[in-house]
């Protein structure tokens, strides 16, 4: 019976009956030590009797094992790995040590276990408890939480408890339900329950102390039921709940025989829970299994079959920190001797580091090794863990400062920025070798751009590069190709020289692919002086990329924006087009992100304003999903430059304005999105402010420089023509280099006093070709211009035409303004709602599985591209087919070939 819980076991419960209903939920149970957490969710599994029921929980002693965790949970349904997409059934299997090979991505389990649990819910509902979750080893923690979050239209339900600590759990975006003590009466229930014969002054206090927690109320009060004083003098309790709780366990331990407590100090070391692997180790330390018999009568452990398990976490903790420091060396030297085969190497590595008494290089080989099957099986926290002691048993201080930097790499790649810059720090500290100093560099500066600044990465890029440029040239690249990309971010310019610089100086091959790359980040270097000569290597860097001389993802997105710098939209789009593909094939999700953004970008130059929307909903879902801050912020930058919400752009604006000081370049991008939505709207001086500031700021030689048309466009109509030649130069000179001359020519009819605008209107449209939105928005103009010299017939069929494009490429307020110009020409056009656009219809998701599914994918091929369940895929189509007004899929192709 569950005393005093039921409002928190009605709200847990929901999660059950939504699975019940078919729909997903995930929630975090949180409390203290002894709340209740445990026994309410064995209260719910066993109210879950109609669902399938995925269980495990942390080990506090198996946190450095990789996958430990998930593998308790996951692994009975390894026959189900075949029915998942190609690329996470090897990883899982990986994962697991059923096959060899490695994990592309940590965040590829995610997916898996996404997958997976989603086929087992196509039997039955199920119930996925992870019970101590802040024990589970890292890798397994982020494959289970990337799965709760991305959970859709599965009957899944999902519950993690977590235990109150110092360390921070990643808990946001999911429901929360904390466990407060019992209430008065509820606690006096549960005392009276377990020691009916306290008398009341003792029941009192225990009720006054225990603070509600019901651990300490039935420990404490079954403590002082058999103790011979029990109606009166002090209760053995003080200081927090969970110290009064560990004391009355220490109590109970003490009263143990002393082979008793050695051998429980050997359940606590062991990780396995195997009795077999517990009694071959005590019997190398003279216990024997009847050494257990009294913690087994006193319930301190329970044993089931072949396996032996402490009744409470708490139990293993309070025995393992009782124990003495040789105690613990002589356990974990037992259990490294019993651990024996290839399939315990980690754990065996693990209790002879344990066992280590000072400096052992063979040790620390044996974690290397440790460490290296952690990386081929993606989990990178447990790299980073098993390198740092590795490096504490190191016999030397340059085989030290090198797993030092191993581990501090492995950190990083794990999301632990602190302890990633701490390990670097201490590596650079240790050795005087210039590589591993140069890495440390770097390591510290990929976690500054995201903790200080774009440019504080880019300065410490620079000064790691500066140290290998001679002896690694092509190292030294890499670097380089971080220090540009975040000066880029930062607009800082002078960096972005001192990159170059560098560059030059580094002797790599001619014709390799480093050296495309540095030939393509030079020119890059070159456009504050104008286009001229930048514009030939940028785009044979985005042509070598296409033909796989470049293949790198991070090169060939660099090579993807500098093709869009080049105005080689299209072939620049293609290719990360591909990128995009080829990364969601490797399951490598957490590079997509950062595909995605110049992805939106290309799309968005051409007009593609869904596939746009679609590309950076994606991104800003994932990128949320597993924690990357700063490329959230960076896609809302790029939503703000969409065109199809106005309001949404607005609203998200204030938020990402606000790091302008930091990275002015992709914060640009969404000042001229607020420009453009004040122009469409008619609003031309805030226009005019918005764009004159992307205009005149540091980002104004890079995509950026595409704003000076609408900043042209917006002077004119503030009645400002002067103001509008203020940028048009060094925008002429750009489109120039690269042939981009068609918004040269729609500037001059705007800033054009004669009739030479119309020939000036005239050329724009020759040389507009397929791009049909920038088409569009020279129509609108010219049929203005065409109204106001009462050419009304001409000015029809421009303003039509405008009017049926933007309608169809989704510019409602572009679409609005056309209309309104037909109006006062004496048409009237059909008024269309916002959502007449039967895309425009869609949600952000909706949309994408419907263009992929246009495509001619299945459910399964496009929930692995999605990483959703396909149930939720199939879902998102059912929500879809009646907003647009199809019910065949084939007719998805006909609707989706218009944009």
């Amino acid at each position: 019976m569950l005393i005093g819980r039921d409002r928190e076991r009605e709200r847990v419960g929901g999660v059950l009956e939504c699975a019940r209903a078919g729909r997903s939920g995930a929630m975090i149970i949180r409390g203290e030590a002894g709340i209740g957490k445990t026994s309410l969710i064995d209260r719910i599994a066993a109210d879950a009797r109609d669902m399938l029921l995925v269980r495990g929980a942390g080990v506090e002693s198996e946190t450095e094992l990789p996958f430990s965790g998930l593998h308790l949970m996951l692994y009975p349904y390894a026959d189900r790995f075949d029915a998942l997409p190609g690329q996470q059934a090897a990883a899982l299997r990986s994962a697991f040590g059923l096959a060899s090979g490695q994990v592309s991505d940590r965040f590829l389990i995610g997916a898996a276990t996404l997958t997976l649990l989603s086929e087992l819910a196509a039997d039955r509902p199920v119930l996925c408890l992870a019970d101590d979750a802040q024990w589970l080893d890292r890798a397994s923690l982020d494959a289970l939480l990337f799965a709760a979050r991305r959970l859709g239209a599965d009957p899944i339900g999902m519950i993690f408890t977590v235990r109150d600590a110092a360390a921070p759990f990643p808990d946001h975006g999911l429901d929360l339900v904390r466990l407060e003590g019992l209430d008065r009466a509820a606690a006096q229930d549960l005392v009276d329950a377990h020691a009916p014969g306290l008398t009341v002054p003792v029941r009192e206090r225990l009720l006054d102390e225990a603070g509600g927690n019901p651990l300490a109320l039935i420990e404490l009060a079954n403590a002082l039921q058999s103790r011979e004083a029990r109606h009166a003098g002090p209760l053995p309790v003080g200081g927090q709940v969970g110290g009064r709780v560990q004391e009355a366990f220490r109590l109970q331990l003490a009263g143990m025989p002393e082979a008793t407590r050695l051998l429980l100090l050997v359940v606590a070391a062991d990780g396995t829970a195997d009795l077999g692997v517990v009694l071959r180790a005590a019997e190398t330390l003279g216990l024997g299994a009847a050494d257990l018999g009294p913690a087994e009568e006193a319930r301190l452990v329970v044993l089931d079959g072949d396996e032996v398990r402490f009744r409470h976490p708490l139990i293993r903790a309070v025995t393992y920190q009782n124990a003495t420091h040789h105690q613990r060396i002589a356990v974990h030297g037992a259990l490294a001797g019993t651990l024996g085969g290839d399939e315990h190497a980690d754990r065996r590595a693990w209790h002879r580091a344990a066992a280590a008494t000072g400096p052992d290089e063979s040790v620390a080989a044996e974690l290397e090794r440790a460490a290296r099957r952690a990386g081929d099986r993606g989990g990178t926290a447990a790299v980073a863990t098993a390198y740092e002691r590795a490096a504490r048993l190191s016999t030397d201080a340059e085989g030290k400062a090198r797993r030092l930097v191993h581990a501090a790499r492995a950190a990083y790649d794990a999301g632990r920025p602190d302890a990633a810059t701490r390990l670097a720090e201490e590596a650079a500290h240790l050795t005087g070798e210039d590589g591993v100093i140069a890495e440390a560099t770097f390591i510290r500066a990929q976690v500054a751009y995201e903790r200080t600044s774009p440019a504080a990465d880019a300065e410490l890029a620079l000064e790691g590069a500066a140290l290998i440029v001679q002896s690694d040239p092509e190292q030294a690249v890499s670097m380089l190709t971080e220090a540009v990309w975040a000066a880029r971010d930062a607009g800082a310019h002078d960096l972005v020289r001192d990159a170059v610089e560098l560059l030059r100086r580094a002797k790599v091959p001619a014709g390799s692919a480093k050296a495309l790359v540095a030939g393509g980040l030079i020119a890059y270097g070159r456009l504050p002086g104008g286009a001229s000569g930048a514009v030939a290597p940028m785009r044979a860097l985005a042509e070598a990329a296409r033909t796989g001389d470049v293949d790198g993802v991070l090169e060939r997105i660099i090579a993807g924006f500098l093709g869009l710098l080049a105005a080689d939209d299209r072939a620049a789009t293609a290719l990360l087009e591909a990128l995009a593909a080829e990364v969601k094939a490797q399951g490598a999700l957490g590079w997509l992100p950062y595909v995605l953004e110049p992805l939106a970008i290309g799309r968005l130059l051409l007009g593609d304003l869904h596939g746009a929307e679609s590309a950076a909903a994606e991104g800003l879902s994932l990128a949320a999903d597993i924690g990357m801050d700063m490329q959230v912020t960076v896609l809302n930058c790029v939503t703000v430059r969409l065109e199809s919400d106005a309001e949404r752009s607005r609203s998200l604006a204030p938020g990402v304005l606000r790091h302008a000081h930091l990275m002015p370049t992709n914060t640009a991008l969404a000042s001229w999105g607020l420009g453009l939505h004040d122009l469409a709207d008619g609003h031309a001086g805030a226009a005019l402010e918005h764009l004159d500031a992307v205009c005149s700021g540091p980002a104004r030689h890079d995509v950026l420089i595409r704003a000076v048309p609408d900043h042209a466009e917006a002077a004119v109509r503030a009645g400002r023509p002067d103001l509008a030649r203020t940028y048009l130069p060094a925008f002429e000179a750009w489109a120039a280099a690269t042939s981009f001359t068609a918004l040269v020519s729609r500037c001059r009819a705007l800033l054009s006093d004669g009739d030479d605008a119309d020939e000036h209107y005239r050329a724009a449209l020759s040389l507009h070709g397929d791009r049909a939105y920038d088409a569009a928005r020279t129509r609108l103009l010219y049929g203005e211009w065409l109204r106001r010299r009462r050419r009304r017939t001409e000015a029809r069929a421009e303003l039509t035409s405008a009017l049926d494009a933007f309608d169809r490429l989704g510019a409602e307020r572009w679409a609005e303004r056309a209309r309104a110009e037909l109006e006062a020409l004496g048409d009237r056009p059909a008024a269309r709602a916002g959502d007449a656009d039967p895309l425009k219809r869609l949600t952000p998701q909706e949309l994408q599985v419907v263009r992929l599914a246009a495509a001619g994918l299945s459910n399964r091929e496009i929930a692995a591209q999605l990483y959703l369940s396909p149930r939720t895929v199939g879902h998102h189509l059912y929500k879809a087919y009646p907003k647009i007004g199809v019910t065949r899929r084939m007719e998805l192709a006909r609707l989706v070939s218009v944009i």
